[in-house]
């Protein structure tokens, strides 16, 4: 497997996501697509879903509560083992059923909204 360089643009969007995920209180979840656009980059989820992947390396970014918009657990292949996702999320007292948070819009914290200055 060959690796990249990651451009100084990449970097520090990376950077801001993994900020941004070191807020995710824990018992909540968010999704790719909330931390994109309040990033700014509406349509970029994907690249958030990168720098999740790459997150792991760091033990203070809790990567399990980062999820698709519809719940589901679709990063849990880049954890090790993919069942650790499940286990993270469920020591934090979130159900899982079939890769699918269980309550997912009662646990959904939108960054937009929690983190809003009024």
């Amino acid at each position: 497997m060959s690796t990249r360089p990651v451009s100084q643009k990449n970097a520090d969007f990376f950077q801001s996501v993994f900020d941004l995920v070191r807020c995710i209180p824990e018992g909540r979840v968010t999704s790719y697509g909330a931390i994109a656009k309040y990033l700014g980059s509406a349509r970029s989820s994907r690249m958030v879903g990168w720098a999740m992947n790459a997150s792991h390396v760091y033990a203070d970014i809790p990567a399990h509560r980062v999820v698709n918009r519809n719940g589901l657990l679709t990063g849990k292949m880049h954890f090790s083992p993919p069942e650790s996702m499940q286990t993270r999320l469920e020591a934090e007292g979130i159900r899982v059923e079939q890769d699918q948070i269980v309550e997912f819009n009662s646990l959904f914290w939108n960054p937009s909204v929690e983190l809003s200055i009024d």
